[in-house]
């Protein structure tokens, strides 16, 4: 991974086959990030993406295992407790243009993801949220 620091985060370049979720983290880690907004593109594979069911209170996971292009990549940085949570959602295509959206469990780099990290001041923390069974943003 490379990254530059700029005036309000950073801008990121992951290398071939890391693997998406974790060196973010990292990154998040040794940089002492308190929260951020995060956007990108590049390529993927070995992807996991999943769609949010609320009825059922639980993600529908699909693999996409070749290689995609990201389209669109977007997100947050926040806590769970003092745990970072990378909260990324992702449009992807393959070389047939048909697109697949989700938010991304897992993924390596395939050639390049390039993401920019929009730093903010305040620790944004999630909190469990029972009737939708998801850990959500606590704004109070």
């Amino acid at each position: 991974m490379q990254y530059l620091k700029i005036k309000n985060g950073y801008v990121v370049k992951l290398e071939i086959n890391e693997e998406i979720m974790t060196t973010l983290k990292d990154f998040v880690i040794d940089k002492k990030i308190k929260s951020a907004f995060l956007f990108g593109i590049g390529t993927g594979k070995e992807l996991t993406l999943g769609y949010y069911d609320s009825k059922k209170k639980m993600y529908h996971k699909r693999a996409f295992v070749e290689e995609y292009e990201f389209a669109s990549m977007n997100g947050n940085i926040s806590y769970l407790s003092s745990d970072p949570i990378i909260h990324i959602h992702c449009t992807i295509s393959p070389e047939n243009f048909i697109t697949y959206a989700g938010h991304l469990f897992s993924g390596k780099v395939a050639a390049t993801c390039e993401i920019t990290i929009m730093t903010i001041e305040k620790k944004l923390q999630r909190k469990a949220d029972a009737k939708l069974g998801l850990n959500l943003l606590d704004l109070q």
